[in-house]
């Protein structure tokens, strides 16, 4: 198969943080041989899990980042234009250890690195911190004053631990190679999108942000683009082609077992292989968290206890779609533990021979997403045990469009329109939508099943924006809230906001950020992330937080302990239930939203839990004017509450478990 040529915005980018010298070095069969380091690398380097740099590792960031994998994404590049802003983390190349202690050693200061080297704008810089630029000319001692009071090193190793890692000068590092690979120096400097703004400081080879603080700033230049934070995501966003073809070459390199270790593997079983649920998902629930992966550990939990094996089928490469034609390759979970990833004919063929010990009634399914599945095969996996009735549950709303967040090109909510309407035309999702709509169609025909939403204005999106022939419609939330008495009396001190859960766009992390830099300086406000992992160098404090299937209500504890007067609940998109929402409310804590988030707003307007404001603009204007402090622990005497989780699926069977 031909390799394609990547884009010139691709090549572009990638240069600013290759290091050509590491490649040979690292990589000898690429020689010179009238192919460049850059162009070996973009072209094939990176689809053979080489490495770009002695700081950054391929294989680990694809590891690390399915969706880039599943999307076909040159991995340097996704990270240097929207990983780095989403705090994705990177690793070291395996090879960078005897890659640097190959090099002589040299001691330079920061100082020393604010001038580009005499060299060629394009030789590139070793990233490691203790190698000097083979020539470099020092500055006037008040510009490096400047640079080093103006640059962030606490924002700069905040987003870029790996530098952090490797013991690494801050200063140093961005001045020597960091730039070149589009690091910004603080929140408030953007490198790419100076050097896209002004081409001159580009062709010239100068650090962007040295030129801006001895001249741009008073030529009047700009330090970023003003465009938002949804500029990025339409600037970086991946063609729906090149990432289902992403998924098409990951799924035929995927290896897969024989049909005999699956047959072993089923053969231990909890009771005899006499009573069987089966659930189908987009990814594998045991090894990767989110509201998805906790519900279906939930309902594998309660399976568990109802004494009933459990298998669980996922796509054993992520999917952006579901699939048609393309070969599948089925990840198995069986009670709880991985067991191999097999063609979805063998699973069936397996499934098939083992029906017989399997009594009806203890039969049973949920669909909780179609994603990397074929309606066929799940069809046929199906019948292999003699299941037709079962359960759909609508987690999101892939069953209306392959976008299935309902984001027209990821950044803002469409309501899902007609599909031959204008809005889905120019949308990169609306191409596919009709696959989609003809799958679930032929899924629901084919089955039949019981239409499962966590919340009414999921079910009622649903059910207005296409006719599916299911057997009946159920709403069963994931958690209800109970009042169990007032919180404690509020101290005085500055209104405190949290963002809880991951700093995705799509989830409004953006905007929590923007809030906190505008008003960092505000005595009246404190700002806080609850999350798993933090993001340095920002005026916000963390507090770490994992919810697991054992520690459900670890953020609902932690948001009560931090006494958060609010949670900024701003997701772009229609949520279906929002476990943030209710762990907000059963901790004392308001709940700011906006109108187009699905059951985030109906749970805050039907319980009084907080404000819906019309847009940003409106939010920033709560703050500025001091407003949002109605909102306050002191000012509101909340009341707090207990979350009882659903049993999901097992809920629903009419099963029950044993005394």
């Amino acid at each position: 198969m031909a390799v394609r040529t990547p884009s010139d915005q691709v090549q572009r980018v990638v240069a600013l943080a290759l290091d050509a010298a590491f490649y040979r070095a690292t990589y000898p069969d690429v020689g010179d041989g009238g192919v460049g380091a850059l162009r070996h690398y973009v072209q094939a380097g990176w689809r053979e899990g080489r490495d770009p740099a002695p700081w950054f590792s391929t294989s680990r960031y694809l590891a690390a980042n399915g969706d880039v994998a599943a999307a076909g994404e040159e991995p340097l590049h996704h990270f240097l234009t929207r990983g780095r802003y989403e705090g994705r983390e990177v690793y070291p190349s395996q090879h960078a250890q005897a890659y640097n202690a190959a090099q002589p050693a040299a001691a330079w200061s920061a100082a020393d690195l604010i001038a580009p080297p005499t060299a060629s704008a394009s030789a590139p810089v070793r990233a490691q911190a203790t190698q000097a630029p083979a020539s470099v000319t020092a500055p006037a001692a008040p510009l490096a004053a400047q640079v080093a009071a103006e640059f962030d090193a606490a924002y700069y190793l905040g987003c870029h631990p790996d530098i952090e890692q490797a013991g690494a000068d801050p200063l140093a590092h961005f001045l020597a190679t960091g730039w070149r690979e589009g690091r910004d120096p603080a929140p408030w400097f953007s490198v790419r999108d100076y050097l896209e703004l002004y081409p001159d400081v580009a062709q010239a080879g100068v650090n962007p942000f040295v030129h801006y603080l001895e001249a741009g700033r008073a030529e009047g230049r700009a330090a970023r683009q003003d465009l938002g934070f949804r500029y990025d995501i339409l600037a970086g966003a991946v063609p729906m082609p090149a990432r289902v073809e992403a998924a098409v070459r990951a799924t035929a390199a995927a290896p897969l077992d024989p049909a005999a270790a699956l047959a072993r593997a089923l053969a231990v079983s909890r009771a005899g292989l006499k009573a069987l649920h089966v659930t189908f998902s987009h990814d594998d629930y045991t090894a990767n968290l989110g509201g998805v992966q906790l519900c279906l550990q939930r309902e594998a939990d309660r399976f568990a206890r109802l004494g009933r094996d459990h298998l669980h089928l996922y796509p054993a490469r992520p999917w952006p779609v579901v699939r048609e034609d393309e070969a599948g390759a089925l990840g198995v979970v069986w009670n709880g533990a991985r067991v191999g990833v097999y063609a979805p004919a063998v699973i069936a063929a397996v499934l098939g021979k083992a029906a017989p010990r399997i009594t009806g009634e203890g039969r049973s399914f949920a669909i909780h997403s179609l994603l990397g599945h074929s309606v066929g095969e799940t069809v046929a996996i199906l019948a292999a045990v003699g299941l037709k009735a079962g359960f759909f549950w609508l987690h999101d709303v892939a069953s209306l469009c392959a976008g299935f967040h309902l984001l027209r090109d990821d950044v803002e909510d469409c309501a899902a329109p007609p599909p031959d309407s204008a809005a889905c035309r120019v949308c990169l999702y609306g191409p596919w939508r009709a696959r989609h709509l003809a799958a679930h169609e032929a899924l629901f025909q084919a089955l039949d099943l019981t239409v499962v939403s966590p919340s009414e204005p999921t079910l009622a999106l649903w059910r207005a924006a296409w006719s599916f022939p299911a057997r009946r419609e159920v709403v069963l939330p994931h958690a209800t809230l109970t009042p169990k008495g007032r919180a404690p009396a509020a101290a005085r001190g500055p209104f405190r906001l949290a963002f809880a859960g991951m700093p995705a766009a799509h989830k409004g992390w953006p905007v929590f950020r923007e809030l906190a830099l505008r008003f960092a300086a505000d005595p009246r406000y404190a700002f806080v992330h609850l999350g798993a992992r933090p993001i340095g160098g920002l005026p916000v404090g963390f507090e770490p937080v994992t919810v697991t299937a054992a520690r459900p209500r670890a953020m609902q504890k932690a948001l009560a302990a931090v006494r958060a007067d609010a949670v900024l609940v701003w997701p772009l998109c229609r949520e279906t239930f929002s476990f943030t929402a209710y762990e907000a409310v059963a901790a004392g804590a308001a709940v700011i939203t906006h109108p187009d988030t699905g059951n985030v707003a109906a749970l805050v307007e039907s319980g009084g839990h907080g404000r819906v404001l019309p847009d940003e603009a409106a939010l920033f204007d709560l703050f500025e004017t001091g407003a949002v402090r109605a909102l306050s622990r002191a000012r509101r005497k909340p009341s707090l509450h207990d979350l009882k989780f659903s049993d999901m699926t097992a809920g629903l069977v009419g099963a029950r478990a044993p005394a």
